[in-house]
């Protein structure tokens, strides 16, 4: 089972991303914490790319790919931006006291990504920047 979805770099499109991958998992049988889980790992990438990588210029896009094969769910999504986005995935155990003592907001995004997936890999592809997610999911 796949399915894909094309999207603006823009803040407003991340529900349809989140509403895009809970149909595909739910779909799948999902079970509804699994489901969540993973709809928060990706909106996240996919915020970080339209943020970070883009500055919410609605006139780039990006492609999300999702593939469900036996158990193991395959995301991609490329980035058509001018610019190689790679966040560092390698997420240490944050200090969160110290964190939350230093008044910091955001940074712990990839961090959580790294914790709800299996595998996060970000490569460049035909000078694009694609991020792979994987998961195995267990009803």
């Amino acid at each position: 089972m796949t399915s894909h979805l094309r999207i603006q770099c823009s803040r407003q499109n991340l529900q349809q991303v989140r509403d895009f991958v809970r149909d595909f998992l739910l779909a799948g049988h999902g079970s509804e914490v699994l489901v969540n889980q993973v709809v928060l790992a990706v909106d996240e990438v996919v915020a970080n790319f339209i943020i970070h990588a883009n500055g919410e210029d609605a006139n780039q896009f990006l492609d999300l790919q999702l593939a469900l094969i036996e158990q193991r769910l395959d995301v991609e999504i490329e980035d058509y931006g001018n610019t190689i986005f790679s966040p560092s995935v390698v997420a240490p155990n944050p200090d969160l006291r110290e964190y939350i003592r230093q008044g910091r907001k955001g940074g712990m995004g990839m961090a959580l990504v790294s914790r709800i997936m299996d595998q996060v890999e970000f490569f460049e592809r035909d000078a694009h920047t694609v991020c792979h997610l994987s998961k195995t999911l267990v009803k």
